[in-house]
């Protein structure tokens, strides 16, 4: 346990004014706040940048807030102190909390049902490279595709942050894993023990089916569109496709619910056939406010999972980059440029 320090009068947030490039992005000192009941106000350690807060930054992430509010979708800090009705022994400890929004900050208030304690032994940077990386690849594999060992699947996106877990989770699991991404990353990926395809590849699914002549038992799909029919195809009979984002769409223009609209309606379509196989949408915050118990009680026991791996060895934090959060702007700009391998992590 740390030692429980007072909380400041003040603390460092960065403000996401509207759609703006990533100089626009506003650093500035703000009042820290009590928690209320349920709550707990949190010295943030380590928080991190995602996809979503890319995909916030130009409006385009499905049910964010409206301009302007502070991004961040998870952090891992200390508790300074608990609201009423949250319990007391969590002051003095270390958490990973789920945020979606609000964690880029140097102290923030979060609910206490979606934090959980991380074990000593792991820094708090790499329990940050895990938390929502981590819970969302374990419950798509284990809760979603429902892996066994001796399978295979395919893993777009398999550079990213979520891809990364969940190859290596892949692995513990004695999954084989086929990893789609930029040639750039093949070589990383083979030293990790991934089979590389080039997710541009026209014969992409001809090259997949080359190496699964049988098909693949899941495939994990953040892309959406062609890439979605395409990897439906490429499915074993009795196989799952876990569908995860549309970054087709979100990175284009327009509205966003008819693409995300029709992407649901496919996969509703897909598995009403007689074939066997399955198709969902993974929402790491599905039943957060309709079924509060089960849900509390598949993030304790996920991302304590995940987090146990990282502190016995068996998995590791891929992180890309480091960056003071004050430098918010260099550390977006290459968390935006594509060419990283891991999360970038920002130290309030």
């Amino acid at each position: 346990m740390n030692d429980i320090k007072p909380a400041p009068l003040t603390t460092v947030r960065v403000t996401l004014p509207g759609i703006v490039e990533p100089d626009g992005l506003i650093v500035e000192e703000v009042t820290v706040k009590a928690p209320s009941a349920g709550q707990l106000l949190v010295a943030v350690e380590a928080t991190g940048i995602s996809y979503a807060e890319q995909a916030m930054r130009h409006g385009r992430y499905f049910m964010q807030p409206k301009f302007p509010f502070t991004p961040g979708y998870d952090l891992v800090g200390t508790v300074l102190q608990a609201g009423s009705s949250t319990d007391a022994a969590l002051v003095g400890r270390r958490v990973a909390t789920l945020t979606k929004t609000g964690a880029w900050t140097g102290h923030a208030i979060v609910s206490a049902r979606d934090s959980v304690i991380v074990p000593d032994g792991v820094s708090s940077e790499d329990a940050e490279a895990v938390t929502v990386n981590g819970v969302t690849a374990w419950q798509m594999l284990h809760r979603a595709a429902r892996m066994k060992r001796g399978q295979t699947i395919l893993v777009f996106g398999a550079n990213g942050g979520v891809g990364g877990i969940l190859i290596q989770l892949a692995h513990h699991a004695g999954v084989r894993v086929i990893g789609a991404a930029s040639p750039r990353h093949h070589d990383a990926l083979r030293r990790n023990g991934v089979e590389p395809v080039d997710y541009n590849d026209p014969d992409l699914a001809a090259t997949v089916r080359a190496l699964a002549p049988a098909g693949v038992d899941a495939v994990f799909d953040n892309i959406g569109g062609d890439i979605t029919r395409s990897a439906w195809g490429l499915l074993a009979p009795g196989g799952a496709l876990v569908s995860y984002a549309i970054i087709g769409a979100v990175s284009g223009t327009g509205n966003l619910w008819p693409p995300f609209l029709k992407h649901l309606t496919r996969i509703l379509t897909w598995n009403a056939l007689p074939n066997g196989k399955r198709a969902s949408f993974y929402d790491l915050w599905a039943g957060h406010g309709t079924k509060k118990a089960r849900y509390r009680k598949h993030l304790e026991h996920d991302l304590r999972q995940v987090l146990d791996l990282v502190h016995d060895g068996t998995i590791t934090a891929n992180i890309a980059a480091r960056f003071p959060l004050t430098d918010i702007v260099q550390a977006l700009e290459l968390a935006e440029s594509r060419t990283l391998n891991g999360k970038v992590i920002l130290l309030p």
